[in-house]
């Protein structure tokens, strides 16, 4: 998607580690109108696919799930990384490893909101090394929802999470793959 390429080269900073921030318009501050787009992009897609369920991982990946919800006028379910005391015992589970955090951490979705009858389309901000995606595959597949496919508005490429899925079988559309970070300067595949 050529507006986020632009979008991701003007405004994205690069810090040390590979680390990419976009928080100035995808994951902390929203553009909404890029965000329309995005979730348009996503419908674009996988609009023949059947989806009836968008999935993601709190906290970012809700914003962009509620706009590609909104082109496939289907509901959001979003894992939760903590467990709260209302969300009650019937919930799927996955342990999951964070690139950004460093950290393991278990995700729920309750088993009223996912089910046999969903074909789910998964979308999230960042792809690193594929385990958040991991892990909401396996809530799926706990569910025996079909999953339709992964849309990721930014794949790291060159940590091998989005090849390492699609090997697996799995359609992964990302709207944007940073081949490289090299001094100081963002490559796209």
């Amino acid at each position: 998607m050529e507006l986020l390429k632009q979008r991701i080269l003007k405004d994205g900073e690069i810090q040390d580690g590979g680390i990419l921030k976009v928080g100035s318009f995808l994951n902390h501050q929203i553009d909404i109108e890029l965000m329309d787009e995005i979730g348009r992009a996503f419908y674009e897609l996988y609009k023949d696919a059947g989806i009836n369920k968008i999935m993601t991982i709190e906290a970012s990946g809700i914003a962009i799930a509620s706009m590609t919800a909104r082109h496939f006028k289907a509901p959001v379910v979003f894992a939760k990384k903590a467990k709260s005391l209302n969300l009650g015992s019937q919930v799927y589970t996955s342990r999951v490893h964070s690139f950004t955090y460093d950290r393991d951490y278990d995700v729920t979705v309750d088993k009223r909101y996912l089910t046999k009858a969903d074909r789910v389309l998964i979308v999230d901000d960042f792809m690193a090394r594929g385990k958040a995606m991991t892990g909401l595959l396996d809530i799926c597949r706990q569910a025996g929802s079909e999953v339709c496919g992964v849309g990721i508005c930014i794949e790291k490429g060159f940590q091998g999470g989005g090849d390492a899925l699609r090997e697996q079988g799995v359609r992964v559309e990302s709207l944007a793959i940073v081949a490289h970070i090299e001094n100081g300067k963002i490559v796209f595949r």
